[in-house]
């Protein structure tokens, strides 16, 4: 199994202000859209209508030249009596029966129609308008171009859609640095609470008044939770202090007991005694431990501790304890006592007969050679510490130890090794 497949995998949640920006620029785009098909439905009826009007005025323009031109002038039927006209717009002067007097240079050779047709009309690719010139039935028939007309409204609408979509990403980014601003009370929340400290004294200070109407239920529900848990820890510290000298004294009374009972007894007795004292080692091993668990939220005591003379001094019935190398090592003595004694001890009851301790400045690694576990168990183990995820995982030992080790800002973990188990045990992150 590689390491990679070893590390649970990591799902992101969901941002809220990703999803909200998410959302705003889709409606954004899409507002952008409708905006745009709107604006220019309603913009090419105008561009029609302007155009139909400017085709009216130059037909009345070119109808007032044409009548002062003299009468064989417009008699020409191939020629114009105009100056060309530009290429998007021209003009034909026609008889009553169709045939044209005059016409302008882009214009066809044909009529556009061949009766009198007044007004506004619309032959192949020319947008007309027709009006009677003088007597006779003669029409003039002024004329664009649908391209023009066409390139027009493509203009308009591109402008539409552009200016749309402009006013809906200066909207995106308006709202995106609202939504930061209105989501900071939630970060400095989150750093509050990552600072808190449930002491009784200081509970009642420590969030500060809300922000934000809407935090003001998340600050009440955390301020009643944190004077309950400073109410429970306050409990908790008492009822340490008071097991520190219920227990203690009576249990160091009866080791000692039992050892002048050792040295008095017939030997048919020893064995037993000695068994009841290694019971009542081991019963000293774990109320040092609880009493660990409930010292690990106060203030430490660190002093430099020797490991090798502290294991000495320490009853470790059935396994065999080396040190070596042993630095001295800065930590609370009573905490890494518990800790080391609860992980001899697991050693002991999985079957290692001899265990290896290396201490150096700021980490303890303890080796035995138990049977193990194997990659997946170990790599549960440490997916439990690393989430003090310890209920139904770890064993009382593990928990107590991972407690003593993040109560001196490091960590506990687990080496798969192919014999035997090892713990590291750090006592600041940046130790190993």
């Amino acid at each position: 199994m590689s390491e990679a497949d070893d590390k649970p995998s990591i799902q992101r949640e969901p941002s809220i202000r990703g999803r909200l920006m998410r959302a705003l620029a889709a409606w954004s785009m899409v507002c952008g859209l409708a905006v745009g098909l709107a604006v220019w439905l309603m913009v090419a009826r105008e561009v029609d209508e302007l155009f139909d009007d400017g085709l009216q005025s130059s037909a009345e323009l070119i109808g007032a030249l044409l009548a002062d031109l003299p009468e064989d002038s417009r008699g020409a039927v191939s020629t114009s009596a105009l100056r060309p006209a530009p290429d998007r717009f021209a003009w034909q002067l026609a008889r009553a029966d169709g045939s044209l007097i005059a016409r302008s240079v882009r214009a066809p050779a044909l009529p556009w129609h061949p009766n009198a047709n007044p007004g506004l009309s619309r032959r192949s690719d020319w947008h007309l308008f027709g009006m009677e010139l003088g007597g006779e039935g003669r029409m003039l028939y002024v004329a664009q171009t649908a391209a023009e007309r066409h390139e027009a409204l493509m203009e308009v609408a591109f402008g539409a859609v552009l200016s749309a979509l402009a006013v809906g990403l200066l909207s995106l980014v308006w709202m995106g640095s609202r939504l930061r601003a209105e989501l900071r009370p939630l970060t400095t929340l989150s750093d509050w609470l990552s600072g808190w400290n449930l002491e009784p004294d200081q509970v009642a200070s420590a969030l500060g008044s809300p922000e934000r109407r809407e935090l003001r239920p998340i600050h009440e529900a955390l301020q009643a939770l944190a004077e309950r848990l400073a109410t429970r820890l306050a409990n908790e510290r008492a009822f340490s202090a008071h097991a520190a000298h219920s227990l203690r004294t009576p249990l160091a009374g009866i080791d000692a007991q039992l050892a002048m009972a050792l040295l008095e007894s017939p030997p048919a007795t020893r064995e037993r005694l000695q068994g009841v004292r290694a019971a009542a080692t081991r019963l000293q091993g774990v109320v040092a431990a609880l009493l660990g668990l409930f010292r690990s939220g106060l203030e430490l005591k660190p002093v430099q501790v020797d490991v090798g003379l502290m294991l000495k001094r320490v009853h470790t019935p059935g396994v065999d304890v080396h040190v070596e190398p042993n630095e001295p090592v800065l930590a609370d003595a009573d905490l890494l006592a518990s800790a080391l004694v609860n992980l001899l001890d697991n050693a002991r009851r999985h079957g290692a007969r001899h265990v290896q301790v290396e201490a150096r400045s700021g980490l303890l690694r303890v080796r035995d050679d138990g049977p193990g576990v194997s990659a997946d168990r170990c790599a549960a183990l440490n997916l439990a510490l690393e989430h003090q995820a310890y209920h139904g995982v770890t064993g009382l030992g593990l928990m107590l130890a991972d407690r003593v080790a993040r109560a001196h800002g490091g960590s506990l973990s687990l080496t798969q090794r192919a014999e035997g188990f090892e713990v590291e045990l750090r006592l600041s992150e940046s130790a190993g």
